[in-house]
């Protein structure tokens, strides 16, 4: 199958985050047998999604990990133009849910299992998909740590977020909190009958507030924009009508943190804001900030197979910073642009997509031999 093709099965299959992958996950585990590869299917904690990974070569062997995830943000936008779920082209752009993020890598890479299977490689190429990594990258610890168990201590992973191909070598970490207040509820005349939620969560929000400001005087690492960790209310709810005490409010704070940084650190104020106003508080994602030295081998074997020297950084995050804290190098690399992503009329190029391929393929030809 072209690359092409390819991508328009897996973006036909709505694997929206948080819901159901087995059908998507059934389509690359048959089209991997067609060429010979077997492959593991990891189901996750909760029951009905889950993660893949397939060896091209000698599991026993170190060798590199493609990664990507198989999950999409929702497709709800009135500007969708179609269906966002079939893929169609207009003058040279594959347009759909994931065409750009990141379901395009995943084609480009599965496009080459051909050319892989083909070669002599001294070391195996491992294709490792994942969930649920648009929801604070919650699939990947779950494949990561089954990893000892399918293969020998990779020497590196690629993963293949959009960056138009050019080699990146940090992001920032991430980590989210949930606080939720209860209170209760009463006519608005009679706020001496009730206990406002909304009014509880005040010194919590306060102290993100403050906390936000604080970290721009924090340490700095001038390759991200902006150079400092950095906090933000993100979601703030509660109540019904505005004539009733509201009886339930919840704030969802997040932390970006640069490298070297705990992400989860820089919601300590936060959390224990929460727990002096007797707040309940959970954490709903946390990944650490992905930093591979330049003179790093990967960093110069993504050189040579991209055709692009290394960027230092992004802002955004991904799943490398895993990767790497499970003790495997890692680097981001992928077709497309992360500008598109998340968007209505989310496209990728042909001539983006065969890029990926060449470079899977690319990859292939330094471990021939």
């Amino acid at each position: 199958m072209f690359a092409k093709d390819i991508l328009a099965r897996l973006v036909g299959f709505p694997s929206v985050v948080g819901t159901p992958n087995g059908a998507l996950l059934g389509f690359v585990r048959d089209y991997l047998a067609g060429h010979g590869i077997s492959c593991r299917i990891l189901t996750g904690p909760e029951g009905d999604r889950a993660n893949l990974f397939a060896t091209i070569g000698d599991a026993s062997t170190p060798g590199y990990i493609l990664s990507g995830h198989v999950d999409v943000v929702p497709a709800g936008e009135p500007e969708w133009l179609a269906d966002p779920f079939v893929l169609r082209e207009e003058a040279g752009r594959l347009i759909g849910r994931g065409a750009c993020d990141m379901k395009g890598y995943v084609a480009a890479v599965l496009a080459a299992v051909p050319d892989l299977v083909a070669m002599d490689l001294s070391r195996p190429i491992h294709i490792a998909l994942s969930y649920d990594e648009e929801a604070g990258c919650k699939g990947v610890p779950h494949l990561l740590s089954a990893l000892p168990d399918l293969c020998a201590p990779p020497l590196g992973a690629i993963i293949g977020e959009p960056t138009g191909l050019v080699p990146v070598l940090a992001h920032k970490g991430k980590a989210s909190v949930r606080v939720t207040a209860r209170g209760v509820p009463g006519h608005s005349s009679r706020p001496d009958l009730g206990q406002n939620a909304i009014h509880a969560l005040v010194p919590v929000l306060a102290a993100a507030t403050a906390q936000a400001e604080a970290l721009k005087a924090g340490p700095q690492d001038l390759r991200f924009a902006p150079s400092y960790s950095s906090l933000q209310i993100g979601t703030l709810s509660g109540g019904q009508a505005i004539n009733i005490i509201p009886d339930r409010a919840e704030a969802r704070i997040e932390a970006r943190a640069i490298a070297g940084v705990d992400p989860e650190a820089l919601l300590a104020p936060v959390i224990a804001a929460a727990e002096l106003a007797g707040l309940e508080s959970e954490i709903l994602s946390s990944y650490p900030a992905l930093a591979l030295d330049a003179a790093d081998p990967l960093a110069a074997l993504a050189q040579a197979i991209s055709g692009h020297a290394p960027l230092g950084a992004v802002s955004f995050g991904t799943e490398a910073g895993l990767f790497q804290k499970a003790g495997i190098p890692s680097v981001i690399c992928g077709p497309g642009d992360i500008a598109r992503a998340h968007r209505p009329e989310e496209y990728l190029t042909l001539e983006e997509l065969e890029g990926a391929r060449a470079m899977v393929v690319a990859l292939g030809q330094r471990l021939s031999g």
